[in-house]
């Protein structure tokens, strides 16, 4: 039987991919140049949008203060990092155990089934879980208290910066480990052995063999965590008790006072912010050499 051309064989899948990604993109950076009007949106041209955006952001401040825009996206970036950070850290050391600790399979298949159950609620339902113990007559701060440790309730585990962040890594931390594990599970055991033998410690076999051969994980993982934190409102405006800003929340407060234009001229702004920071991972890891 004659097989298919490959261009053939990928006509349905590209069709998916212009219809629901590139199509939506076009249409959101056409809005973006459409002027701003408060009852209906009228198709033009104009640059006035990004002007807004970035309205006393080059010099004209009097005050010397960074312009909202710029305080929103460093206040993202904040969130960025710190979630990227952590997740890394315990993304890493999990996958690390189940790899290398858990000799069998099915429990490995156990563990990663546990992982997953949290999945199957919302993670508005997540979220506001953490509430009846970070507030402040939560469990948290009853327990402190009882045990003498505070004297009053912590007004800084809820509705807060430490909140957010804490969402955050709950949320995203799977999305971090998975990429990490499956990179791990295609390392040569003999490797590792052949280090031992070399004499090489613990501590320098995990920096100079597995650290290198998980980047690829690495990035991906990256990738997720940076990519779904930075156009977050939900996770922001529950956790942050709606007085946290972010590019996001701004986004979504935009387009519920049907500033279409506006909130586009945003969008564009933060894929470019995303892609930057998605071509520098790139520059550290080739990932289609490294795939």
């Amino acid at each position: 039987m004659k097989t298919l051309p490959a261009w053939i064989q990928a006509l349905p899948m590209g069709g998916v991919f212009l219809v629901f990604f590139v199509m939506p993109l076009l249409l959101v950076g056409a809005v973006s140049f459409w002027p701003q009007n408060e009852y209906t949106l009228e198709p033009g041209f104009t640059l006035d949008n990004y002007v807004s955006l970035f309205q006393g952001c080059f010099g004209g401040g009097e005050s010397g203060e960074l312009c909202t825009t710029f305080k929103t996206y460093l206040s993202t970036l904040k969130f960025c990092g710190l979630v990227w950070l952590i997740t890394l850290v315990i993304g890493f050391t999990l996958a690390y155990f189940v790899a290398f600790h858990v000799p069998s399979v099915g429990a490995q298949t156990v563990i990663f089934t546990v992982m997953t159950i949290p999945f199957w609620t919302s993670n508005v339902i997540r979220m506001i879980s953490w509430i009846p113990l970070l507030g402040r007559n939560g469990w948290v701060n009853q327990t402190l208290q009882s045990l003498g440790l505070t004297n009053a309730p912590l007004d800084w585990l809820l509705y807060s910066d430490f909140a957010v962040v804490l969402a955050f890594v709950h949320l995203n931390t799977t999305f971090m480990m998975v990429p990490i594990f499956n990179s791990m599970m295609k390392i040569d055991r003999s490797l590792i052995e052949a280090a031992d033998d070399a004499g090489a410690t613990a501590w320098q076999t995990l920096w100079n063999v597995i650290v290198p051969l998980c980047r690829t994980g690495i990035l991906i993982g990256s990738i997720f965590v940076i990519t779904l934190v930075m156009g977050d409102f939900v996770t922001v405006g529950v956790m942050g008790g709606q007085q946290i800003a972010s590019v996001g929340k701004t986004i979504q407060v935009q387009t519920s006072y049907l500033q279409f234009p506006l909130a586009a001229a945003n969008a564009v702004v933060l894929l470019g912010v995303v892609l930057l920071i998605i071509v520098a991972l790139n520059r550290l890891v080739d990932l289609r050499k490294e795939l």
